[in-house]
C-alpha cells in the first residue's frame, strides 16, 4: 500500500544585498509582517543564510611606470532565503505591500515541495 502525499505549494523568497545589516533588517520585517498576518494555514521557514558570493578583482594603479603597484577590490553579495509553506491570498497581499529600502533585490517564486 502506498500513501499518496500531496505536494504543498511553497512561496520561496530570495533576498540579495551588498549590506548584510540592511538585509537582516528586511528579513526581520518580512517575518514580523507574516506573523502579524497570523494565518493558521501559512507556516514560515527561515530565514536561511545562503553562502556569500565574493567577487574580487585587481587593477593596476598606474599604466606606465608603476607596473607592479596594484589595487585589489572586493564585492560581497549576501543572500537570505525564506519559505512560506501552504500560503494563501492574504500572505501574497502582505508581500505586495512591503516597502523595501534601496539596494535589496527580491525574487519571489512558487515551488512545489
Amino acid at each position: 500500500m502506498s500513501k499518496q502525499v500531496t505536494a504543498k505549494p511553497v512561496l520561496r523568497i530570495r533576498l540579495k544585498s551588498y549590506d548584510h545589516k540592511v538585509l537582516d533588517q528586511v528579513t526581520e520585517d518580512i517575518m514580523t509582517k507574516m506573523k502579524m498576518d497570523d494565518q493558521e494555514s501559512s507556516r514560515i521557514r527561515g530565514p536561511f543564510p545562503l553562502p556569500t558570493t565574493i567577487n574580487r578583482w585587481t587593477v593596476l594603479r598606474g599604466p606606465h611606470v608603476n607596473k607592479k603597484s596594484r589595487e585589489q577590490f572586493e564585492r560581497r553579495t549576501h543572500h537570505r532565503l525564506i519559505d512560506i509553506v501552504d500560503f494563501g491570498a492574504p500572505d501574497v497581499e502582505v508581500l505586495k505591500n512591503l516597502a523595501l529600502p534601496a539596494g535589496i533585490s527580491v525574487n519571489i517564486k512558487t515551488v512545489k515541495n
